[in-house]
């Protein structure tokens, strides 16, 4: 009977004739969302009853910080709990970012070749020195459920959190303020220095730069006018009707690359900008020294949208295009597609206030067509990730003589237990892969941070309470060791 079960897989990988060209899935490991990240402070019901810390799903971004070490962002939190829809069901949890160790081990026995072993061993919560607006909690009663103030129990001075509710703004404001206290963090990437992360958001859109070691913000990056929304609203629907230019509701900044050197940031909308042509988007590129942007016009092919893009090279990225359907969703997953894009050469569109299918774009070619490599690996289309968004390339390995790039997939899963545990696929690509559609790769330059000392060694000598009373204010939770 059990080379019975086998024959469908087989007879599947027989007939498999990948659309782009053979990258091979060699890993994949989980965690489940099910379980609370080391936030003890915030794991006290939220505003739906749900746990302020519970991990959820926490592949909306993904970076490499060197050795075993990854970034995962969560997105703004619990939503899915029907409690008040004049918030969209948002709640007050906490922003922050995962650290997550990765052990990939090669692999003896059947099955793929190598083994994968996440391993959550830090959470920081993400704040800004200076004072946030917050919603007031005068909307009022809605399903049932009286919203109060917007303000985190946890602020102090010189720490005042970002949430996912999304009443936390200035009325007065266009959705580009940096002082406004709802965040819904989409992407992430880790500095050359290793010290700080960029994170860029839905809401604004926004990105910021956050210590990496605190959470704290450092620096705001003023992305182009013509993205934001000048009439904001607490209701998703609403602030669509409400504005004609700008950023969809829940489709802004969606993904965010960085240049092997450390000095761009490469932002991907998720959709259209109001005044835009549906299906035309736009990659915006941030020198970080500078703030100078540039903008570039992006042409979905299959998909409904873009959740992500990872550099190559200092030119050259991949762009993660998909459809929403698969698990979370109730049906087949279809189209989950990286194409390589190519910034050498391309036209600036910044000076354009709405492109549309006539505006030169970026060429773009098919690079790894995700959903029949899954399949041809065993996986019921209705069990492949509605929401595969992260992207990140990690450590090489040598394969059979061979110097191989891994690439790290992740899914978000909207912190919904349909929607599965935390998958985090891994593949294996060549120079040879990337030759064959004219790109190559080079890693990122990254400088090691060591660890954050423990306990013990913050409490020892003088000034004991003082760094004890720091620590607790910084809110970095790691895991014990």
């Amino acid at each position: 009977m059990q080379h019975l079960k086998l024959m469908p897989l087989l007879i599947a990988a027989a007939f498999y004739v990948p659309r782009a060209h053979a990258v091979e899935l060699i890993a994949v490991g989980s965690l489940s969302g099910l379980s609370s990240d080391l936030s003890t402070a915030t794991a006290g019901p939220l505003e739906n009853g749900v746990a302020g810390n519970l991990l959820g799903g926490l592949g909306s971004g993904l970076a490499y910080a060197g050795g075993n070490t990854f970034i995962a962002t969560p997105d703004r939190g619990p939503n899915a709990s029907v409690y008040n829809p004049l918030v969209d069901n948002t709640t007050s949890y906490i922003n922050r970012f995962q650290t997550i160790n990765m052990t990939l081990t090669a692999n003896a026995g059947p099955g793929l070749a190598y083994t994968l072993t996440p391993t959550l061993t830090a959470t920081t919560l993400l704040s800004s020195a200076t004072p946030l607006s917050y919603g007031s909690g005068a909307l009022g009663t809605g399903g049932g459920a009286t919203l109060g103030s917007g303000t985190p129990a946890l602020n102090s001075a010189g720490h005042y959190y970002f949430t996912g509710r999304s009443d936390n703004f200035d009325p007065a404001l266009s959705s580009a303020n940096p002082n406004n206290g709802r965040l819904d963090p989409e992407a992430v990437r880790v500095s050359r220095d290793g010290k700080s992360v960029f994170v860029s958001d839905e809401y604004g859109p926004y990105v910021y730069q956050f210590d990496r070691a605190t959470g704290q913000r450092i620096a705001s990056f003023a992305l182009p006018g013509k993205l934001a929304v000048s009439h904001l609203s607490a209701s998703g629907d609403a602030e669509i009707a409400g504005n004609t230019s700008g950023r969809i509701a829940n489709k802004g900044m969606e993904g965010l690359a960085i240049t092997p050197d450390g000095k761009t940031l490469v932002g991907a909308m998720q959709a259209n900008l109001e005044q835009d042509a549906r299906g035309t988007l736009r990659i915006v590129t941030i020198d970080i020294a500078t703030k100078a942007t540039h903008e570039y016009a992006y042409q979905l092919s299959t998909g409904t949208g873009v959740s992500e893009i990872v550099a190559l090279n200092d030119h050259q990225f991949l762009v993660d295009e998909r459809d929403g359907k698969g698990l979370g969703d109730g049906s087949k997953a279809v189209n989950k597609q990286l194409y390589m894009v190519d910034l050498a050469g391309a036209t600036d569109v910044s000076g354009l206030a709405a492109i549309n299918a006539g505006t030169p774009s970026l060429n773009k070619q098919l690079f790894l067509d995700l959903v029949p490599v899954l399949v041809a690996n065993g996986y019921n289309a209705r069990q492949i990730p509605s929401k595969i968004e992260g992207l990140a390339f990690g450590a090489d390995i040598m394969r059979g003589g061979v110097l191989t790039h891994t690439l790290y997939v992740a899914n978000d899963n909207d912190f919904s237990a349909d929607s599965g545990d935390n998958k985090f696929f891994v593949f294996g690509v060549t120079d040879a892969d990337l030759a064959r559609i004219g790109a190559s790769y080079t890693a990122q330059t990254l400088s090691p941070v060591p660890e954050a000392p423990g306990y013990g060694m913050l409490m020892a000598g003088v000034g004991m309470i003082c760094l004890a009373g720091r620590r607790k204010r910084n809110e970095v939770f790691r895991q014990d060791v």
